[in-house]
């Protein structure tokens, strides 16, 4: 539930028709305000939020770009910068070495993980297809832009799979990290 959380501004971002995209970007700013301020209030760290934090900067500046000029160029593009925002967000927070699912995964995991190696490790790789699928999504939205086709049925599934693969694969890659855990345990 909290990946969902997480990414709910581009989910909204996404399904609001591309004619009001200035709308669907302040729509995407307020949630991510939102949701920054519910968790803050409940106690999340900074590392829990990054995603969120990321988010809201991004969507603070295509609103900005969006109600100034609604036929700007960077409309055709938005679906592609966005998942490049999400790609720069989360690799940057790799490159530091405090990948973003880090704090999501703090808020499942008893205290005693958090520190542990083979914790950060799984995080890590998490972060890493994450990224890699933000990276990949960016590249072939931005195809498709180019072409004509940055609002067509191709452009929604990749935009689909690029948050589906990525939270399929964190899934079972921490249900199968777990069992094994299990095993070894036993």
């Amino acid at each position: 539930m909290s990946y969902l959380r997480t990414f709910l501004p581009w989910i909204v971002f996404a399904v609001i028709p591309a004619g009001q995209w200035q709308w669907g970007a302040l729509a995407a700013l307020v949630i991510s305000v939102g949701i920054i301020a519910r968790e803050k209030r409940s106690g999340a760290g900074f590392d829990a939020l990054i995603i969120e934090t990321g988010s809201a900067a991004f969507f603070a500046v295509l609103a900005a770009v969006a109600f100034a000029d609604p036929h700007s160029g960077v409309h055709t593009y938005s679906a592609a910068l966005s998942s490049g925002a999400l790609a720069v967000v989360a690799g940057v927070s790799l490159a530091v070495r405090r990948p973003f699912t880090l704090g999501i995964a703090k808020r499942t995991t008893p205290r005693e993980y958090w520190n542990l190696k083979p914790f950060i490790r799984v995080n890590t790789v998490i972060t890493a297809v994450w990224t890699a699928a933000f990276v990949l999504t960016a590249a072939v939205l931005a195809v498709l832009a180019h072409s004509g086709h940055a609002h067509s049925t191709p452009a929604t599934v990749v935009q689909i799979a690029g948050f589906a693969v990525p939270m399929v694969f964190t899934v079972r890659y921490v249900a199968r990290v777990q069992a094994k855990a299990g095993q070894v345990a036993r």
